[in-house]
């Protein structure tokens, strides 16, 4: 599995401690680990107004003009899913944690068995919500929800997958990537995956999706892709 984690502490120290068990987690569970960390509340919601695909919070809560309680009620606010975990030197906020349907609360200096056991409760819940899709390019990896993408091509031993706002390139097949999919995904040419999710019109040798971009499809696949919709939808 892939998570995205962001660590909103502004003692560096601590979040380098916090982002070195994250390693060792994502290393023993065989997981893929995204993680970010940012300095204060104000500055993960910078970037969160134009990023909101986050799995995990490891909120401080005693930073600057916004602590941690006051961001995670933010979050909340059009973000059910996401797990928020608070790592702090404080209990007196601890009641103020229910509030946000917080997973746990870990007093520092934060025991690494502890953080263990909460990260797999946190990937527990979240294995039950949106699958996402690991892309790694550019020596990195982002965890984009397969919700979000719109079609999958291949170009040689690439493939590119699309979303409303960006393409992702890697090196990987298309039938190792059509593997990581749900059931939305419609292989409807040898080189190309459409989210079914996205299609708006269906014709003899292609498919509109939604933001107008079309894909080709092969011979005799309209009826099969409409059976496929109507079968999902």
């Amino acid at each position: 599995m892939a998570y995205r984690v962001a660590i909103v502490d502004d003692s560096n120290i601590d979040a380098e401690y916090i982002q070195s068990i994250l390693k060792a987690w994502a290393q023993d569970r065989q997981a893929v680990v995204q993680a970010q960390q940012f300095v204060s509340a104000e500055n993960f919601l910078f970037h969160h107004a134009d990023d909101k695909a986050w799995d995990i919070l490891l909120l401080d809560i005693e930073m600057g003009a916004m602590d941690g309680v006051s961001l995670a009620k933010k979050i909340r606010q059009e973000n059910e899913l996401v797990q928020i975990v608070f790592i702090t030197g404080f209990p007196d906020f601890m009641a103020e944690g229910y509030e946000v349907s917080a997973l746990h609360y870990l007093m520092k200096p934060v025991a690494k068995e502890k953080l263990f056991a909460v990260l797999d409760k946190a990937a527990a819940n979240l294995g039950k919500n949106e699958k996402r899709l690991a892309i790694s390019f550019d020596r990195q990896t982002e965890l984009v929800p397969l919700s979000k993408i719109t079609y999958i091509e291949a170009q040689k031993q690439y493939v590119v997958v699309h979303t409303d706002t960006q393409e992702y390139r890697m090196k990987v097949t298309l039938s190792d990537t059509e593997k990581e999919l749900d059931e939305y995904f419609f292989k409807c040419q040898r080189s190309f995956i459409v989210n079914l999710r996205h299609v708006l019109r269906i014709g003899s040798d292609s498919v509109v999706l939604k933001n107008g971009a079309e894909v080709p499809i092969s011979r005799g696949m309209t009826q099969k892709i409409a059976k496929e919709i109507i079968r999902l939808f």
